[in-house]
């Protein structure tokens, strides 16, 4: 049921490289700051940065509520984890291509935000930031 709740505002879209149907939801970094916990992450790669290019709002999960009471953690069992709803925070998006890029100081105001709402919510730096298909399409930070 998490997923029902997670992806609410999800969207069909077709992978480029199996030409399959994929649902798309919205970064968790609830999830992701367990993970980066439970893990011990030093750095982050954040791919598909050029994913986002086109749209104009981009929401970003941010925190949980269990029961109608936010909670600052990850649920630890999958009975509190189907109640779940995600919190999330609206940005505005860049509406311009990033796959050319190749450094941080030319991407857009907006991408540069997104990039620093995740950095700051995880606690973790992002090393390396994904903006197309090929291997060179990498902005090493």
């Amino acid at each position: 049921m998490l997923q029902a709740s997670f992806y609410k505002g999800e969207d069909m879209k077709i992978g480029v490289t199996t030409n399959r149907k994929r649902r798309c939801g919205w970064l968790d970094l609830t999830l992701l700051k367990f993970t980066a916990m439970v893990n011990g992450y030093t750095s982050i790669c954040l791919t598909k940065l050029d994913i986002l290019d086109t749209l104009p709002k981009i929401q970003i999960g941010v925190g949980y509520r269990l029961n109608g009471k936010e909670i600052d953690y990850f649920p630890s069992t999958t009975s509190d984890l189907v109640k779940v709803e995600v919190i999330y925070e609206t940005l505005d998006g860049w509406q311009s291509t990033t796959e050319g890029v190749r450094s941080l100081e030319k991407l857009p105001p907006n991408a540069k935000k997104y990039i620093q709402l995740i950095e700051e919510h995880l606690g973790v730096p992002v090393k390396w930031i994904g903006v197309g298909a090929g291997r060179e399409s990498v902005i090493t930070l």
